[in-house]
């Protein structure tokens, strides 16, 4: 990224400092990676959420404190007693062939808890288990990894990394939610699974850096979960090379974030500068026209995963946009920006355009089905 582009991601923020992203807002951007607002925003540095709130559109988003709480007291059991209990499970779970193990915490250096000096400590530790050869296998608990995202350096924490089992390392993720009858909600497993595929990227691009060879990171990971309702721990084996592919892709597209900026209007700001009484410098409908500015993506799983998804789901609904469906109604009426439009074209109010026509056809045939349908229900009624 250049230097231009650089000040103007700086100055977007109107001076206030850049937000620390973590392995979970990054996975965040997968989830709509067409939205330039988003995609902006992050790249800047800025606080979506309290930008979110104010421009007069709170989004209540993230964790609940209840899930957080659960979430810490089943990993503080999962790596009691030096890692014990994780240790058991890679060998009965996945009959791995580990007989000896050492448990190396890098939660700090010392007492200093400094995320640039976690982050030495983490790459002189793994750089010399990479190369020591035939060393035992070892247990690494929060080690410090990191990432240029957007021109800034995103510092991020997995759970666990292990070594060496097949003489590679490979991500723990630990999470909270059930697995039951060896099924989990899919939904909970593939964002725990791309947040993990962040790690395994920053995890290659640490050993890039200490010259060794990245493929040292398994392209597979392990969840560790609850079994069933109770807090028996589980794990589980996955496959992560089709995430990790995608948040490469992704955390690249951060870094071409040029093109955007140059189509912006000089005069946009997310400022959000307050006064001495704690007041905001800016008018609310100023802010909101400045995002406004930048072209949204919206659809209904935002909600989910964006702190900016109110003022989004509210432009949208104000466009008419199709997007309030979801994919699954604006991808079939492909072509067909809003819901007027569609509704004009199902009636026969509207004369299709070129890439309308087959669209146009299906829905008047399922205006047709509807209206005899509606037809026969009070014929019927009537006769009763």
């Amino acid at each position: 990224m250049n230097s231009t582009t650089a000040a103007r991601l700086d100055a977007l923020r109107g001076g206030q400092p850049p937000v620390n992203h973590t392995a979970r807002t990054l996975v965040g951007l997968s989830a709509n990676p067409g939205c330039s607002r988003r995609a902006l925003l992050d790249a800047c540095g800025a606080d979506k959420g309290k930008v979110a709130r104010q421009a007069g559109y709170p989004w209540p988003f993230g964790q609940s404190p209840f899930a957080l709480s659960r979430g810490n007291a089943f990993e503080r059991q999962v790596k009691e007693h030096g890692g014990a209990r994780l240790l058991a499970l890679l060998r009965e779970s996945l009959g791995l062939p580990i007989e000896q193990v050492a448990y190396i915490p890098l939660e700090s250096v010392g007492d200093n808890a400094n995320r640039e000096l976690r982050y030495r400590r983490t790459r002189q530790v793994l750089a010399h288990a990479a190369r020591g050869g035939s060393s035992p296998g070892i247990l690494y608990d929060h080690p410090m990894l990191r990432l240029a995202v957007g021109g800034q350096l995103v510092y991020l924490e997995p759970d666990v990394i292990a070594f060496k089992i097949g003489d590679k390392f490979h991500v723990v993720e630990i999470k909270s939610f059930p697995v039951i009858d060896r099924q989990a909600d899919g939904t909970q497993v593939a964002a725990a699974t791309r947040q993990a595929a962040v790690y395994v990227i920053a995890l290659r691009e640490l050993f890039a850096d200490a010259g060794l060879d990245p493929d040292l990171v398994a392209a597979s990971i392990f969840l560790v979960t609850p079994k069933n309702f109770g807090n028996t721990p589980i794990a589980t084996l996955i496959d992560a090379r089709k995430q990790i592919a995608m948040m490469t892709t992704q955390l690249a597209r951060m870094d071409r974030i040029e093109t955007l900026v140059k189509l912006l209007p000089a005069q946009v700001s997310f400022d959000l500068a307050v006064d001495a009484a704690g007041v905001a410098r800016r008018p609310q409908a100023q802010l909101a026209g400045d995002l406004r500015q930048v072209p949204a993506r919206y659809r209904p799983e935002c909600l989910d995963h964006c702190e900016l998804a109110g003022l989004c789901r509210a432009e949208a609904r104000q466009d008419d946009s199709l997007d309030v469906y979801g994919p699954g109604v604006a991808d079939v009426l492909g072509g067909i920006g809003t819901a007027q439009t569609a509704l004009a074209l199902a009636e026969g109010q509207r004369i299709p355009s070129a890439d309308q026509t087959d669209v146009a056809r299906a829905l008047r045939h399922a205006e047709r089905l509807r209206t005899e349908l509606a037809a026969g229900a009070e014929l019927a009624g009537g006769a009763a």
